[in-house]
């Protein structure tokens, strides 16, 4: 997130992609072929391929066989591998500097519109011989000063927010888990890292004094957390200056 609020102000403006149904759309035999390019075991490739054609076919257009199940571990590293000729294809033969990728959410940056213009046209050219397109509404060209949402904040200028309907999901997510926790459904340790786990996400942003107002409502409802994991995580977040 540091290095989009970078790439914002120090360039004009910003193509953002999101790449359509992304995990029910990647290409089996596409997948298979790019493992095979870096392992050579065929027992491992064995393993991999029964891993990789273990859940049933999703997106199906033709006659090819796609799709991976969202939520596995497997899933997310074989999301990035199918990607990664797309990074290669962007800074190598693009020759964009300021480029970012999450999983199937990327960013371009640059001074010239122009440029991204054209970019946006080779990048999805590049992504139908992969068999994969870019959302049509949730990829835009835009100028970086009217600011941009990404993995879930929202960055404007030099400020990092968190997104108000992630926050609010957060925050359902909470009441609920205080509520079993309440009937003796839920163990306080269990909120307790489930609370570090969200906070550190928080973190990136200048969320300090609501990750305060979070741990004040929790001692108001005698819930507050009981390990030293918070405490920590807080000290390093205060030290990074992100306030606000």
């Amino acid at each position: 997130m540091q290095q989009f609020v970078k790439f914002s102000q120090v360039n004009s403006y910003v193509l953002q992609c999101d790449i359509c149904k992304y995990f029910p759309s990647i290409d089996r035999l596409t997948l298979k072929a790019l493992i095979r390019r870096k392992i050579k075991c065929p027992d491992t490739l064995e393993l991999i391929d029964r891993i990789i054609d273990s859940s049933p076919p999703q997106e199906s257009k033709d006659d090819r066989s796609r799709g991976l199940p969202i939520g596995n571990l497997t899933s997310q590293f074989f999301a990035n591998v199918y990607l990664s000729g797309l990074d290669r294809f962007i800074k190598e033969q693009l020759h964009v500097k300021n480029y970012l990728r999450y999983v199937d959410d990327f960013a371009l940056f640059h001074h010239d519109r122009h440029f991204l213009a054209e970019a946006r046209v080779a990048i999805e050219a590049y992504l139908e011989s992969i068999y994969l397109t870019i959302h049509p509404v949730k990829s835009q060209l835009f100028e970086t000063k009217q600011g941009a949402n990404f993995v879930g904040f929202r960055v404007l200028g030099n400020r990092l927010r968190v997104r108000g309907e992630n926050l609010r999901r957060g925050k359902r997510r909470l009441k609920h888990m205080q509520k079993l926790c309440r009937l003796g459904k839920m163990e306080r340790e269990r909120l307790n890292l489930s609370l570090q786990s969200w906070f550190a996400h928080l973190a990136h942003a200048h969320t300090w004094y609501l990750r305060q107002n979070i741990l004040a409502s929790l001692q108001e409802k005698n819930l507050s957390p009981n390990g030293e994991g918070l405490r920590v995580q807080e000290k390093r977040a205060k030290g990074k200056g992100l306030k606000g």
